[in-house]
């Protein structure tokens, strides 16, 4: 029968054995108030002396789990026990818990180093080589495993309930948040989060941008977001410059409706779990549900999930959202050139394109022709004033709730700039008059960051005097009727990006019959947020889309 060697058997290790010390904590609390490093280091050192061991080596892990091989310190602690020769015999531990928390993993990670002449020793837990000690060691890393499991579930539970009860159970808050005690139970501090008016008007305007955009130009998409915050000199909450990532994340949060979620990964399954898990913690919400679902619809309209990338960001007006209504099939652009060296394009049914009249009987159209018909039920059915007067009213009736909240925002921060100003003028007052230390490193980063609060402040509280100030005088029929004028000079005179945005905002589906009959599909409660882009009030977004992408078995296309 084949063992494994001994873990700590005395008799085999030779007087002179070299031994490296492993000292781990699972948290920096445990540290504080459990079996600290220090504590640790002091035990194995005097084990290590009674038995005439040189310490030459010491691994520290301070405030990491042991449920897993993600640590630092311990990796290199087991890549320096496989070099050859090792530079040490014995690897000293306080218990077998501190050096795994998993079974599996701890005898799979024991028979490496024993492999390479490397023991590995607890001073809490001596056995010897026999089976019997060998049944008891793995007893013993399997209640370890038990209990870390254990342990987590409850910690786990509460940290759920005290989610649900609106407390912050730690972490860095997000963009827009800021932490603040809230009361105050035995020894703890319950914290929650409340809103930073600073960094939550930089929440809002990424909102802004991918309902409305810079200059109601339409929709923008993630990446352009980044772009154009990082060209406005608007930076993240520690002056860094946006990534598409973090406007995702910012974009897809329900924190900011109120709603944050907590437990909603798996770290070692590593994936989401399922909503009915989440913790639903109750916070001070920054945007409106109607901007956020708004937003959802957006971001799904263009994903590749659902429209094909050419039809987000391509050129030709209907692609993506015009189809043959004999075969259901999308209606591709096909392009040619006349005898006398003219080029055409027109759309054409994919089917017919590809099957023949076999495949589908469905027509040509010239895109121009169809393009232009589009365009002008769009302002006919869509732009007529007097429609529009009747589509406005709900809007008028939110617009001055809308200005009066951004005026109580613009107060707030000229508050906060002023407070932040003030501030600078004492620190400097302290300077001229000897209080203070010139040289001292901390005074320099506070006078940095008060600068940033000030300025950014200032800077804010300007864009939303700006955002005020854009409503402009009480819109009346003379103003719609000017704003349509100026919405169908864009949908005809500008590159196209505009009139692709506001018809895919309005129209699901352009079903062409004949040459002569087209339908047009849509929904009419997205026309208020798409026609009131340019005030930046109401949200504008593009409606979901149907497009699956299909996966091609050959390998030519699959390379």
């Amino acid at each position: 029968m084949t063992t494994t060697p001994a873990l700590d058997e005395e008799t085999l290790m030779p007087a002179t054995a070299r031994a490296a010390l492993y000292l781990r904590v699972s948290t920096p609390r445990q540290a504080d108030h459990d079996l600290s490093i220090p504590d640790q280091r002091r035990q194995l050192e005097a084990y290590c002396r009674s038995r005439g061991w040189e310490v030459v080596a010491a691994f520290v892990e301070p405030g990491v789990s042991g449920t897993d091989d993600r640590r630092p310190a311990f990796q290199d602690m087991i890549d320096s026990a496989m070099e050859k020769p090792a530079p040490f015999d014995i690897i000293v531990v306080h218990s077998f818990s501190r050096f795994f928390r998993d079974q599996f993993q701890f005898e799979f990670y024991l028979r490496k180093l024993v492999k390479n002449g490397v023991q590995l020793v607890s001073i809490t837990q001596v056995l010897g080589d026999d089976p019997a000690s060998e049944m008891m060691r793995k007893i013993m890393t399997l209640f370890d495993e038990y209990q870390s499991k254990k342990t987590a579930k409850h910690t786990l539970r509460a940290m759920n309930e005290n989610a649900r009860q609106g407390f912050w159970n730690g972490a860095r808050p997000p963009i827009g948040y800021r932490v603040v005690a809230a009361e105050q139970r035995g020894t703890k501090t319950k914290k929650k989060l409340e809103i930073d008016p600073i960094h939550a008007e930089t929440v809002r305007r990424i909102f802004r941008l991918a309902l409305n955009g810079a200059d109601g130009r339409g929709p923008m998409g993630v990446m352009a977001i980044a772009c154009w915050l990082n060209e406005n000199n608007m930076r993240t909450r520690y002056g860094g410059r946006w990534g598409k990532g973090m406007v995702h994340e910012v974009l897809t949060r329900t924190t900011y409706i109120g709603q944050h979620r907590f437990n909603t990964y798996d770290a070692e399954k590593r994936r989401r779990k399922p909503p009915e898990e989440h913790a639903i913690m109750e916070v001070p919400p920054i945007i409106s549900v109607a901007e956020f679902e708004a937003v959802q619809r957006s971001l799904k309209a263009r994903s590749p999930k659902m429209m094909p990338p050419r039809a987000v960001g391509g050129s030709t007006l209907l692609t993506g959202i015009c189809f043959c209504a004999s075969c259901n099939g999308a209606m591709t652009l096909r392009t040619g050139t006349s005898r006398s060296g003219q080029e055409y394009r027109y759309y054409t049914c994919a089917t017919k394109a590809t099957k023949g009249e076999t495949g589908c009987k469905g027509v040509s159209v010239p895109m121009h022709q169809l393009n232009q018909a589009v365009v002008e039920h769009l302002e006919k059915r869509l732009l007529d004033p007097a429609r529009l007067e009747t589509l406005m009213d709900q809007l008028l009736n939110r617009r001055d709730d809308w200005a009066a909240e951004r005026r109580l925002h613009v107060a707030e921060m000229e508050r906060r700039a002023t407070e932040a100003d003030a501030k600078l003028t004492r620190l400097y007052e302290a300077i001229e008059n000897g209080l203070v230390d010139v040289g001292d490193a901390s005074l320099k980063s506070r006078i940095t960051e008060l600068t940033t609060i000030r300025d950014q402040a200032r800077g804010d509280a300007e864009r939303a005097v700006t955002h005020i100030e854009r409503i402009g005088p009480q819109i009346t029929p003379q103003t719609l009727g000017t704003f349509a004028r100026a919405v169908r000079r864009k949908l005809r005179h500008e590159d196209g990006t505009y009139a692709r945005n506001q018809i895919r905002a309005v129209a699901q589906r352009v079903e062409v019959v004949s040459k002569t009959d087209v339908r047009i599909r849509g929904n009419r409660t997205e026309l208020l947020r798409t026609l009131t882009a340019a005030s930046d009030v109401e949200a504008a977004a593009l409606g979901p889309r149907g497009f699956g992408p299909k996966w091609c078995r050959l390998q030519d296309s699959n390379l």
